[in-house]
């Protein structure tokens, strides 16, 4: 093996160490920005195409701000405990449905 390769080697192995590190940060950060308790934020029985659902725009509500911000870490939907949520097209309101509810 010549010096090439070794370097080529040495490289190939810190990249693969450093993917490793930010999928480990990105993890830690999600983690940390889903928690967020959706009992502390005013939710509104509303019902759409789909069925009765839950809707909020408690904007000045930290847990909202956090549970937007999830969201947002999520490509706008997700599930937590149970429930589906989404952040609807003026990127300021969430519905939430329950999973398995009609």
């Amino acid at each position: 093996m010549n010096s090439e390769d070794t370097a080529l080697k040495a490289l190939l192995e810190l990249l693969n160490a450093l993917e490793a590190g930010v999928a480990s940060a990105r993890q830690i950060i999600r983690e940390d920005v889903s928690d967020w308790d959706p009992e502390k934020i005013k939710w509104q029985e509303t019902a759409g195409p789909s069925g009765p659902f839950q809707k909020s725009d408690d904007v000045n509500n930290p847990e909202f701000k956090a549970m937007l911000k999830d969201l947002q870490a999520h490509k706008g939907k997700m599930t937590k405990n149970g429930w589906f949520y989404w952040v609807f097209k003026n990127g300021a309101t969430v519905g939430r449905k329950r999973l398995g509810s009609a």
